[in-house]
């Protein structure tokens, strides 16, 4: 048996593992810290023996990650999307996604999850915990949460794009991001329609920006403009559609949808990201 002093001692070796698993499953550096402290105090008022210190140490941190997960989602929390893409907060949660070499589109794809699939899946299938500790964790049986985690898994498989021409759109639309993170206005404009018009809900847009710009020099330009922003976007489909999200540090924030005719852009969107957008990884 491990004495609990030993489990404020597991802590410190532990620590890295807890923020990296709490940071999966809340999306949020700043919230994965919170949780991992709240950890360490737990730990540190143990009194009895704990035989696995490290295992009772990841049990109480995923149980704390869904208290905190399901409490965001009852209060409906989403930032304003000003405040949110000037949120220093952002900058660090993104140093922490280039750090940790995680994935943008799975945290995308992880906020579509349900709270208890987004749980059973990261301790799973990224962090290899057993189903019957899963289980202890949502308070369920080991097969409900197997269950869950391969609901999970089928919710962040690839979703076939449809045919050759949306195949094709897919093409377009992945051209124009590597141009506009390049900051190259001769490729933009080349995959631009001369006549294109782009659309932006006015809370994604510095104040006093245009809610509509038409021409393609004029919207390569902005694209140019915003190469700090098109650099946190993805390609990804949305409701099916070829499309981006932005995502800075790996929060879904907004997506940009296309319309597309002949191989050019005659018309982009770019809109808060609702929670009931359908959002999925090409399998291309």
């Amino acid at each position: 048996m491990t004495t609990a002093v030993n489990v404020t001692d597991t802590f410190q070796a532990e620590r890295s593992r807890l923020l990296s698993l709490a940071h999966r499953i809340l999306g949020s550096l700043e919230d994965a810290e919170d949780a991992v402290q709240n950890a360490w105090l737990r730990a540190h008022a143990v009194q009895e023996e704990i035989e696995n210190p490290a295992g009772w140490l990841t049990t109480v941190t995923a149980r704390i990650c869904l208290d905190q997960l399901r409490a965001a989602r009852r209060r409906g929390e989403r930032p304003l999307l000003t405040d949110a893409l000037a949120d220093p907060q952002l900058a660090v949660d993104e140093e922490f996604l280039q750090r940790e070499q995680v994935s943008r589109a799975l945290m995308v794809l992880l906020d579509q999850l349900t709270a208890t699939q987004r749980v059973a899946y990261v301790l799973h299938d990224l962090f290899g915990v057993p189903f019957h500790d899963i289980a202890d964790v949502l308070d369920t049986t080991p097969a409900n949460a197997k269950k869950l985690a391969s609901r999970a898994r089928q919710r962040l498989s690839g979703a076939p794009v449809a045919d050759a021409a949306r195949a094709s759109d897919w093409r377009v639309v992945e051209a124009f991001l590597a141009a506009a993170r390049d900051g190259d206005i001769d490729r933009l404009v080349r995959v631009l329609a001369p006549d294109v018009v782009r659309t932006a809900a006015a809370e994604l847009l510095p104040k006093g920006g245009a809610v509509t710009i038409r021409g393609h020099h004029a919207v390569a330009g902005e694209a140019r403009l915003f190469a700090d922003r098109v650099a946190a976007t993805i390609p990804m489909l949305v409701d099916g559609i070829p499309a981006a999200v932005l995502a800075p540090g790996g929060r879904p924030l907004a997506r940009i949808t296309f319309a597309i005719a002949d191989g050019l852009i005659t018309a982009l969107e770019i809109a808060p990201l609702a929670p009931a957008d359908d959002v999925r990884v090409p399998a291309l």
